[in-house]
């Protein structure tokens, strides 16, 4: 599908969220269609709302790339669903990753989140990202939105169809990116099988865009020869 042709939003007040159909249907229909909706994250320092810019999709057990290539874990457990749900998970021992959950329920599948215009709660952003040069780079890449909306491991399976105004995350439906400016390619980092897949969705000439990087190998000290002794 192309951006701006979804499922039509609920509303709760005066806030249209996407409902759960939107996110209850193919990983590679829901990801480009998540350009400019607004990611709401509610914490109890105040509301903060995230123009989405940048995604990536991962679709499940039918994709090498992804986490639950494998198989269901007691790691990516949230993957499977139910569609609507948060995804979040530790990297490289540092950060945290944010994904929403797609699909039917029982088949994993989820879009990572990868950058965002922070169009509220700007300061409260700063505050946790004052590295950052300029308001675009706050939530440029998939860290740096972690990290300026205070995601963590505590929202992992959070309800982001659940529509109530105090729920630590929600999907408004925004303005959908315009077709035109829909960019797609390779995913950022990802190696093997996967890494060619064009399943990374981005608004083309938007300065909060992260920068695509391929995938590099580790490179590992080469294990000691069993046979030989040690110093």
């Amino acid at each position: 599908m192309i951006a701006g042709r979804d499922s039509n939003p609920s509303t709760t007040g005066d806030h249209p969220y996407l409902p759960r159909t939107f996110f209850d249907r193919p990983v590679l229909d829901v990801a480009p269609e998540l350009l400019g909706r607004i990611l709401v994250r509610t914490t109890p320092q105040g509301r903060m709302q995230l123009r989405i810019t940048e995604v990536e999709a991962y679709a499940g057990e039918a994709d090498p790339g992804s986490h639950a290539y494998r198989g269901k874990t007691a790691r990516n457990a949230s993957m499977f669903g139910p569609p609507g749900h948060a995804y979040v998970y530790f990297i490289y021992g540092m950060w945290y990753s944010l994904n929403l959950v797609c699909g039917p329920e029982g088949h994993a599948g989820g879009v990572l989140i990868r950058a965002g215009e922070v169009v509220e709660g700007v300061d409260e952003a700063r505050h946790r990202r004052p590295k950052a040069r300029k308001d675009a780079e706050l939530a440029k890449g998939p860290a740096r939105l972690a990290t300026a909306l205070a995601v963590d491991r505590e929202l992992n399976g959070a309800d982001v169809c659940s529509h109530d105004a105090t729920a630590p995350l929600s999907v408004l439906a925004g303005e959908p990116g315009d077709a035109d400016a829909v960019r797609s390619g390779p995913r950022t980092g990802v190696g093997g099988e996967g890494a060619h897949h064009p399943w990374r969705f981005w608004l083309a000439d938007d300065p909060t865009v992260s920068p695509y990087r391929p995938h590099k190998p580790r490179h590992r000290r080469p294990a000691l020869d069993a046979n030989r002794s040690t110093p």
